[in-house]
């Protein structure tokens, strides 16, 4: 008789063992979520980089600039998010989008205030480099990007008019 028939206690055992070491293992492989380094100056405005006013269109144009002269500070609407609002003030000088800062988002409790410690940095950068609403979700914060990406681009919107 083999000691490993079907209704052996000592196989469910084997099986269960080998189960266990096979999630632990996988488990310890995880990598955790590391915050990535925070840049707090903003780049310098490039000028060969800017569209020259006059373009056309209310806020963005297709090529990232904006009908503005001179310096201008507008406020998006607040987007509502399951975890609360997000709202995101813009400046754009001389047709570039310059500064984007998060006036209002999710900062309740820790975990939203870990979240968005990391993620309204990097949709700022993102929202910089693409100078416009056309940016990626962060993973983690998706509510808080789509939120921030509906601000931003009522931002944007307004500045035509």
């Amino acid at each position: 008789m083999h000691t490993l028939r079907r209704r052996s206690p000592l196989r469910r055992i084997v099986l269960a063992s080998a189960a266990t070491v096979t999630g632990t293992v996988l488990l310890l492989s995880m990598k955790p979520h590391t915050t990535p380094h925070i840049v707090t100056a903003a780049p310098a405005p490039s000028a060969s980089a800017s569209v020259p006013a006059g373009s056309g269109g209310s806020g963005a144009d297709r090529s990232g600039g904006f009908a503005a002269t001179g310096t201008k500070t507008v406020t998006g609407d607040s987007a509502p998010t399951r975890y609360g609002p997000v709202q995101v003030r813009i400046t754009v000088r001389n047709g570039k989008l310059t500064d984007v800062t998060a006036v209002t988002y999710p900062q309740e409790n820790p975990r939203d205030q870990e979240i968005n410690g990391y993620a309204v940095p990097q949709l700022r950068r993102e929202a910089l480099a693409a100078q416009s609403a056309d940016i990626d979700v962060v993973s983690g914060a998706t509510y808080t990007s789509q939120g921030y990406q509906q601000s931003l681009q009522s931002a944007l919107d307004s500045m035509g008019g």
